[in-house]
């Protein structure tokens, strides 16, 4: 059972660790057992928005990590499922709908994948060096590695293409005029792009935390009815015998939050306290959906919440209160560094606990 469809159970699924909206089955982001990451963001486009419940992005992150051992083969899963099932339903816990379709970055520990969306059309670009990023829009032009099998001729029956030169997806499939939204998502995208470019050749998992929380580009958000609500870095060695790496924040607003590690290993101890509440007449369930609103924070949130509170009334006891978090997340940096650089050998019971113990720490300076 996804969010709003129930599909075909896969006779094996791998262990996954999500950051998502508490009210649907989905995920905006996570990984797997195996290093597999997924993402998704939002995008509009010239085909039109399906307002029927069917799959959302957000479920095809995770039936991706639930089924793909690697990076290509969480993308095969994705795109087999989108041309079944199509993408749509509302993905905002709203009376009033509100639909996109979706792009995705996909990486493992030895490649890494963009997948753009058009209704059950789809474009992906194998990314093979340096950097990549993606924002609100459609950012594949003519660096095509694998399509849809219909999609040019979709594109050429809609009168968005000739069929002479190049064919350039962002410039057939991108909506004219663009809505207002996607021009605030063209400067977040420059601006992440600049960003990484300053920092080609030697990016850092502490470089991707700046950047996610760089608010001038508008990449960390906190306004306009829009908050990012989590956010995650990943480090994934290319040797297979080095652990992958997870960092999350599991709270909004990543310059107010602080990124914790969580790394695979058997026997992992749950951590009850970044997991909302669910409820019994849940009203993201009940048909005609979201007619009332329950409080889905975690206790994490709720305590990071009252602690933002305080950052904003008592600017000095605020900042006090978010330097201790910062050195914290400086221990827990330093620790995942000594690991993946081999200069320590931590038991994997200590592992089993370690994000459970960084969140019950950070409650405890809350």
């Amino acid at each position: 059972q996804c969010t709003y469809l129930e599909i075909e159970q896969a006779e094996r699924t791998h262990a996954v660790v999500l950051s998502r909206p508490a009210w649907l089955w989905g995920a905006e982001m996570g990984a797997n057992e195996h290093g597999v990451c997924v993402g998704n963001e939002g995008v509009w486009t010239r085909e039109p928005l399906g307002e029927d419940e069917a799959l959302l992005g957000m479920d095809l992150v995770r039936l991706g990590l639930e089924r793909g051992s690697s990076a290509r083969e969480a993308l095969e899963v994705i795109t087999a499922l989108l041309e079944r099932y199509g993408q749509g339903g509302s993905c905002k816990e709203e009376p009033v709908p509100f639909v996109y379709h979706n792009t995705f970055l996909l990486a493992d520990r030895t490649e890494a994948w963009v997948l753009e969306t058009a209704g059950r059309y789809w474009a992906a670009q194998r990314i093979r060096e340096g950097s990549r990023n993606i924002s609100n829009q459609l950012s594949i032009g003519r660096e095509i590695t694998a399509e849809h099998t219909g999609l040019r001729q979709r594109a050429r029956s809609q009168g968005w293409w000739s069929g002479d030169g190049e064919f350039n997806f962002t410039e057939v499939f991108s909506p004219t005029p663009q809505p207002a939204r996607m021009e605030a998502a063209k400067a977040r995208y420059h601006a992440g792009k600049e960003l990484l470019r300053q920092h080609a050749g030697h990016i850092t998992a502490e470089t991707f935390m700046a950047i996610l929380r760089d608010k001038a580009s508008g990449i960390c958000v906190d306004s306009e009815g829009f908050r990012t609500a989590g956010s995650m870095v990943s480090v994934l060695p290319r040797d297979p015998a080095v652990p992958c790496v997870h960092f999350f924040t599991a709270t909004p607003d990543p310059s107010r939050s602080i990124f914790k590690p969580f790394v695979f290993v058997a026997g992992l101890k749950p951590a009850p306290q970044v997991r909302s509440p669910t409820f019994r007449d849940d009203p993201a369930k009940q048909i005609p959906r979201f007619q009332s609103a329950v409080d889905r924070r975690h206790q994490l949130y709720r305590r990071h919440q009252a602690a933002l509170e305080l950052m904003e009334t008592d600017q000095e006891r605020g900042q006090k209160l978010l330097q201790t978090l910062r050195d914290l997340e400086k221990q827990g940096l330093e620790g995942m560094n000594a690991l993946l650089e081999g200069t320590v050998t931590p038991c994997p019971e200590e592992l089993a606990d370690l994000f459970f113990d960084c969140v019950e720490a950070e409650m405890k300076f809350y």
